[in-house]
């Protein structure tokens, strides 16, 4: 069959059909309003509405199904008997009459969708319909059916597109949340691994603060608990290094105690290395930007906890080492066999090989504990090695290398104490571990002989006790030689090398009160004679005859060698 153009294509149509012709009962128009609809319970409505215009038909009631039962829908017509909702129930989801006054004839009719029964609606009439009626009753419930479905598929997209998308929403969450939980832990693990590093490399301050710069790439640094710098990496480091007071330190310190991490102070972020309770140290970082993040803060934490156990083994070896070197100069003091001094003390880093002197330090007032202990060492610390230190009742007592200054410790002592009124006793040069007791009395011989002395603080060195020298309680015969070899050694040497007797003419004079011609007559000898070997004493021994205490010394030397020695060379 072949079709011609129409000369008429393309112009309007004549007479159209009017819409009402086509659809008498307006199911057409109501479906396109029906499609329309968003919400079910208002195509249900729709629907009743135009329950009537089908015919001599009322639409009693509409239900919607729910997970609990049946919902009526609320806006039917006023005036429409009561419906007795329980027995929509008793319908078992199939279309059945319902039983209503002044009703001959009223069904529900089922609201079905793909997924089972969505809703009835109730329609009532005096008498049943015919089949064109129930057609077009039946028409009216599939297009409600449909647009009860179709708003329901609809909702349930929605629905889905909004749990799509907040799944969606959550995984992203939870991405970006494991991004950060994976870098938070790369980070940590970089922590750990790098300080892990730095305790299997010995640790230290300084290696502690470098690995917490390279980690945080801010400037770190350790504090003692008074301020002072012991350790600080990275730049800008301040010279001088500023000096606090006490008084803000301490309550710097209690600040940050009460803290239960790292605090900030000013342009700082600081932690406090104390392990037991006690304060060893302060780590921080210099934060003057606020740029300091949970990474930095964390890196900062574990660094303290790192500095806390390199402080507190420190502490722990040196509380070892001070126990020992206590020990082994007790026992240098009280006397032990060379060898087995030899060993412990260079076990302890301590060389005796050297020449030692012992110094006995006493300060009224101050209880010879931990603190006057530090302050003695502090005062008496050189280049040479460390002493070894040791308490004997309210005395503190060295054993060093280092001849004290003459009164240089007194004055550094008195100064760290704040009074000037303690005394100090030095002992002569001990040459071996076994006289290490020898010049301990020496020392406490110093020592007793200032704080009787008219002026009783300062600093007495046993080599210028002279004649007090044997004076004292314990001195024996070879104290006395000691005396007279100082005093005489020099004339005692001469003589014997000369065959000469200016020990004796010095003898002589002094018994014979310094007076010449009756030592000279003593000495059966002229009175010139004497003058010259009193001459030749004063240049040989280098001695000033006419100084009271010099001549106070050799006269007493000069009796103990004539006496006591009986005038041995």
């Amino acid at each position: 069959m072949t079709r011609h153009p129409s000369n008429t294509e393309g112009t309007e149509r004549h007479n159209p059909r009017p819409l009402a012709a086509l659809d008498p009962h307006g199911l057409l128009e109501l479906s396109h309003t029906l499609f329309s609809c968003a919400e079910q319970s208002e195509i249900v409505r729709l629907a009743m509405r135009h329950v009537s215009a089908l015919g001599p038909y009322r639409a009693e009631a509409g239900y919607l199904a729910t997970g609990d039962g049946f919902s009526r829908v609320p806006g039917h017509d006023e005036g429409a008997p009561a419906v007795d909702d329980a027995r929509m129930e008793e319908l078992g989801e199939a279309d059945g009459s319902v039983s209503l006054p002044e009703r001959s004839w009223t069904w529900a009719f089922g609201l079905r969708g793909a997924g089972g029964l969505l809703g009835y609606i109730l329609v009532s009439s005096h008498s049943g319909p015919d089949e064109q009626e129930h057609f077009l009753l039946s028409t009216l419930v599939g297009l409600t059916s449909a647009a009860l479905s179709l708003t329901a598929t609809l909702a349930a997209q929605h629905e889905s597109a909004r749990e799509l998308s907040r799944l969606r929403t959550e995984r992203d969450t939870a991405l970006r949340q494991l991004d950060t939980m994976r870098s938070e832990l790369h980070l940590q693990r970089t922590v750990h691994e790098t300080l892990a590093r730095v305790a299997a490399r010995g640790g230290g301050e300084d290696s502690i603060t470098q690995a917490l710069y390279e980690l945080t790439g801010l400037s770190a640094l350790v504090e003692d608990r008074f301020g002072n710098l012991r350790s600080w990496a990275g730049p800008d480091r301040p010279d001088p290094y500023p000096v606090r007071s006490s008084t803000y330190q301490e309550e710097m310190l209690r600040q940050v105690a009460h803290e239960a991490g790292p605090v900030r102070v000013k342009d700082r972020l600081i932690a406090l290395a104390r392990p037991r309770g006690d304060v060893l140290g302060v780590l921080a970082i210099e934060d003057p930007e606020a740029t300091a993040d949970e990474h930095t803060v964390f890196a900062l934490d574990h660094a303290q906890r790192s500095l806390a156990q390199e402080l507190m083994h420190m502490r722990e070896l040196t509380e070892v080492e001070l126990r020992l070197r206590r020990q082994l100069i007790d026992d240098l003091l009280e006397g032990t066999d060379v060898p087995s001094a030899y060993t412990r003390a260079e076990a302890v880093g301590h060389d005796l090989q050297r020449t030692h002197y012992v110094v006995v330090v006493h300060w009224p007032g101050n209880a010879a504990d931990d603190s006057f202990s530090r302050a003695v060492e502090q005062a008496t610390a050189t280049t040479a090695t460390r002493p070894l230190i040791t308490r004997r009742g309210d005395r503190v007592v060295l054993l060093t290398e280092a001849r004290p200054n003459d009164d240089a410790v007194h004055a550094a002592l008195a100064h760290e104490l704040g009074t000037p009124d303690g005394a100090i006793g030095v002992s002569t040069r001990c040459e071996s571990p076994d006289g290490v007791p020898r010049c301990y009395q020496e020392a406490l011989r110093a020592l007793e002989v200032r704080q009787n002395s008219r002026q009783r603080s300062g600093t007495t060195f046993f080599d210028d006790l002279g004649l007090y020298r044997i004076l004292g309680p314990g001195n024996d015969l070879r104290e006395l030689e000691g005396f007279v070899r100082e005093w005489l050694g020099r004339l005692i040497d001469y003589d014997a090398g000369h065959d000469t007797e200016l020990v004796e003419t010095l003898s002589r004079y002094f018994d014979c009160g310094g007076n010449y011609d009756d030592a000279a007559a003593a000495l059966t000898v002229h009175r010139s004679t004497l003058r010259y070997r009193l001459q030749r004493i004063r240049e040989i021994s280098d001695r000033d005859l006419a100084d009271v205490d010099t001549r106070l010394n050799l006269q007493v030397a000069t009796r103990v060698w004539k006496i006591i020695l009986g005038g041995r060379r």
